[in-house]
Protein backbone atom coordinates (compact mmCIF):
# COMPACT_ATOMS: atom_id res chain seq x y z
CA UNK A 1 0.00 0.00 0.00
CA UNK A 2 0.94 3.75 -0.59
CA UNK A 3 0.47 6.60 1.46
CA UNK A 4 0.66 9.88 -0.51
CA UNK A 5 1.90 12.28 2.53
CA UNK A 6 1.96 15.84 1.90
CA UNK A 7 5.81 17.21 1.40
CA UNK A 8 6.85 20.71 1.51
CA UNK A 9 9.14 22.36 -1.08
CA UNK A 10 12.37 23.89 0.77
CA UNK A 11 14.13 24.89 -1.79
CA UNK A 12 13.96 24.87 -5.99
CA UNK A 13 16.92 24.78 -7.94
CA UNK A 14 15.47 24.66 -11.64
CA UNK A 15 13.81 21.87 -12.01
CA UNK A 16 14.75 19.54 -8.69
CA UNK A 17 13.63 20.11 -5.52
CA UNK A 18 13.98 19.47 -1.78
CA UNK A 19 10.97 18.52 0.47
CA UNK A 20 10.61 18.11 3.61
CA UNK A 21 8.29 15.75 5.37
CA UNK A 22 8.44 14.95 8.96
CA UNK A 23 11.77 16.28 9.18
CA UNK A 24 13.15 13.44 6.72
CA UNK A 25 14.03 15.61 3.38
CA UNK A 26 14.64 14.18 0.02
CA UNK A 27 15.17 15.72 -3.83
CA UNK A 28 12.80 15.18 -6.31
CA UNK A 29 12.00 16.18 -9.75
CA UNK A 30 9.43 18.41 -10.55
CA UNK A 31 9.41 17.19 -14.76
CA UNK A 32 5.75 16.06 -14.06
CA UNK A 33 4.33 18.94 -12.22
CA UNK A 34 2.20 20.70 -14.64
CA UNK A 35 2.79 24.03 -12.83
CA UNK A 36 5.21 26.12 -11.33
CA UNK A 37 6.11 25.30 -7.94
CA UNK A 38 7.70 27.50 -5.10
CA UNK A 39 9.42 27.20 -1.75
CA UNK A 40 6.64 26.42 0.58
CA UNK A 41 4.34 24.92 -1.73
CA UNK A 42 3.14 20.96 -0.75
CA UNK A 43 3.10 18.31 -3.20
CA UNK A 44 2.00 14.92 -3.50
CA UNK A 45 5.27 12.63 -4.36
CA UNK A 46 5.39 9.58 -6.49
CA UNK A 47 8.41 7.78 -7.08
CA UNK A 48 10.91 10.33 -6.73
CA UNK A 49 8.75 13.02 -8.83
CA UNK A 50 6.35 16.09 -7.66
CA UNK A 51 3.29 14.96 -9.63
CA UNK A 52 0.65 17.22 -7.87
CA UNK A 53 0.24 20.65 -6.00
CA UNK A 54 -1.66 20.70 -3.18
CA UNK A 55 -3.66 23.29 -1.13
CA UNK A 56 -1.63 24.56 2.25
CA UNK A 57 -4.71 24.26 4.39
CA UNK A 58 -5.29 20.86 2.66
CA UNK A 59 -2.18 19.90 3.27
CA UNK A 60 -2.06 20.91 6.83
CA UNK A 61 -4.83 18.96 7.63
CA UNK A 62 -3.42 15.47 6.11
CA UNK A 63 -0.44 16.42 7.94
CA UNK A 64 -2.88 16.54 11.23
CA UNK A 65 -4.56 13.29 10.51
CA UNK A 66 -1.61 11.05 9.80
CA UNK A 67 0.23 12.27 12.51
CA UNK A 68 -2.81 11.14 15.02
CA UNK A 69 -2.73 7.95 13.23
CA UNK A 70 0.72 7.37 13.91
CA UNK A 71 0.17 8.66 17.62
CA UNK A 72 -2.84 6.18 18.07
CA UNK A 73 -0.88 3.21 16.49
CA UNK A 74 2.22 4.12 18.86
CA UNK A 75 -0.19 3.91 21.71
CA UNK A 76 -1.61 0.55 20.56
CA UNK A 77 1.61 -0.94 20.32
CA UNK A 78 3.19 0.11 23.15
CA UNK A 79 -0.36 0.27 25.67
Amino acid sequence: MCLAVPSKIVSVNNLLATVDAYGARMEISLMLLPEEAQIGDYVIVHAGFAIQKVDGEAAQEALKYIRQLLEEDEENLHP
